[in-house]
């Protein structure tokens, strides 16, 4: 509670909001998130490139083009968006045995 100059107090109105619901309002404010795909020694090229056809929508050059940016530096982001359009596709290629994440 604030007390001004003039004795008139003001309280803090600050509306209570918990993390879940403080996660949801970050993640959908329009913030670009990406879906970062990593590198792993049991995924053969060809399942990588046809999941993140399936997945992603990639061509497959693009597809193919991920994987050896994938193979060669460890990373690569597949896909860029709001956090609610990227979770479904994460988990699609978790379910794939494929590593990602959404940075």
């Amino acid at each position: 509670m604030m007390i001004n100059s003039h004795n008139n107090i003001f309280y803090n109105r600050k509306p209570k909001i918990n993390e879940e619901d403080e996660t949801i309002l970050m993640t959908d404010m329009g913030q670009e998130h990406e879906l970062i795909l990593f590198n792993d020694d049991v995924n053969t090229f060809d399942h990588v490139i046809e999941t993140l056809v399936s997945v992603c929508n990639h061509t497959y050059e693009q597809a193919e083009q991920c994987a050896y940016i994938v193979h060669f530096s460890g990373k690569c982001s597949v896909k860029k968006g709001k956090f609610s359009y990227l979770e479904p596709l994460c988990l699609k290629l978790l379910q794939a045995d494929l590593s990602a994440e959404i940075s």
